[in-house]
């Protein structure tokens, strides 16, 4: 019975496990964007600021680029490197 116990709670993790990493590989990346879903990306990207409309002019224009918007309303830039890593002339970040 503790046999049968053990290979059902390893299956149990595996499937949890299996999960999680789906749902990351899901999460975005470069390139998974069409130039078409820019747009409502950005949207809930810079939904969250008081500063919309500079956020969604250069939120599309990385989008557009890259192919990419990072998840959330703020940080997670390392799931877009090309988002992330794009800067203005004086090194700062140019993607919201």
């Amino acid at each position: 019975m503790a046999c049968l116990s053990l290979l059902q709670s390893s299956l149990l993790f595996f499937l949890i496990a299996s999960t999680c990493f789906v749902e990351v590989s899901l999460a975005g990346g470069e390139g998974s964007l069409r130039p078409e879903q820019c747009g409502a990306a950005c949207d809930y990207r810079c939904s969250a600021t008081s500063h919309r409309k500079p956020c969604l002019f250069f939120c599309n224009k990385c989008c557009a680029k890259c192919l990419c918007v990072p998840s959330g309303t703020y940080g997670h830039k390392e799931e877009c490197p090309c988002y992330n890593n794009w800067k203005t002339k004086e090194g700062k970040p140019k993607c919201p």
